[in-house]
């Protein structure tokens, strides 16, 4: 049996397995939604794929009933983790009127859900963290013991959104957890032509908070440095930048062909790092997890997104008079 690591961060075997279940639950979730775009049936996907473990590692380690998250556009693991199901998802891929995100207004990946304190976003990328910011300042000010949860992709981390929300973080020592999803690609610029720092944690001292990198693809790391930041954050210790470095191994989106900015053998070497497999097998190694029950989790998984999918394709778009809803005030 291999080391144990989990039980050293406190996390007992029905967690960790609900961590893999989250992770696999993302990824075919994703994987449905790619076969979905490709045959007309919905216009646009964003993958969370090689991610999931950084999001899922991630949102373990905050409170789930009182925390804030604000996610980037590939956050499905983030969203799952803290309410969103596989139905919301899929009635948000297909628009339909029942989409707790926008009732179909907004593309995909701007998730939303109040009763889960999923705080929505906008398509110009980076407008979350300063969202962030306010919401835990907020929090600062109410006396309330919460914390903000904030991502984005390295690409973000060069926006003026982000600089100005992590130096007004840092000067009033808010609970802010700023967590760089670092894919390597800003759609098609790769890590060296954005940044002149060798990584994204470099620019934290600037901002006066603590900055780690740490393995994007190993959600016990990520749950660590997500639990340490949290716990500062609620000491009145204020903000901490997180770097979680990991490999995007779809296209950026749905329109896009990566194959003219990346060699076809660089996502091939990443898909050997692939969390769903090195998660796996690291529940395989502890113990955790046999063949029997892997084929079990994967089973219960599909039968989620089939009904998911089934029920989303075949639910009412909204009427089109919704489409002048929340526009205008009403008499």
């Amino acid at each position: 049996m291999a080391e144990n690591r989990h039980s050293a961060l406190g996390l007992n075997d029905e967690q960790i397995l609900e961590m893999y279940k989250t992770m696999l639950l993302a990824r075919r979730i994703d994987e449905r939604m790619w076969l979905l775009n490709r045959s007309g049936k919905i216009p646009f996907v964003i993958s969370c794929q090689g991610q999931e473990a950084a999001q899922v590692g991630a949102s373990f380690a905050l409170n789930r009933e009182q925390d804030y998250v604000l996610p980037y556009y590939r956050d499905v693991g983030v969203v799952l983790t803290f309410g969103m199901t596989a139905k919301d998802l899929m009635l948000s891929a297909f628009a339909k009127s029942e989409d707790p995100s926008s009732g179909g207004r907004q593309m995909p990946g701007h998730f939303g859900q109040k009763k889960n304190r999923i705080v929505t976003g906008s398509s110009p990328v980076t407008t979350q963290v300063p969202h962030a910011v306010g919401i835990a300042l907020a929090g600062k000010m109410e006396g309330k013991d919460l914390v903000t949860f904030v991502t984005f992709g390295e690409g973000s981390s060069n926006q003026g959104d982000f600089h100005e929300g992590a130096n007004f973080a840092g000067v009033h020592k808010l609970p802010v957890i700023f967590m760089c999803e670092n894919n390597k690609y800003a759609i098609s610029v790769p890590i060296e032509k954005q940044l002149s720092c060798e990584r994204v944690s470099d620019r934290a001292i600037g901002y006066g908070m603590p900055g780690v990198t740490v393995d994007g693809n190993d959600p016990l790391e990520v749950y660590k440095a997500v639990k340490e930041a949290a716990d500062r954050g609620r000491r009145g210790e204020g903000p901490t930048l997180i770097e979680t470095v990991s490999y995007r191994l779809t296209p950026h989106s749905s329109d896009d062909d990566d194959r003219s900015y990346r060699a076809p053998d660089e996502v091939a070497e990443a898909k050997t790092k692939d969390p769903i497999i090195t998660f796996g097998a690291y529940l395989k190694e502890a113990g955790i997890m046999d063949d029997k029950l892997e084929k079990e989790i994967n089973d219960e998984v599909m039968n989620i997104v089939n009904e998911a999918t089934e029920y989303a394709e075949n639910a009412p778009y909204a009427p089109p008079e919704y489409a002048m809803k929340h526009v205008y005030a009403e008499q």
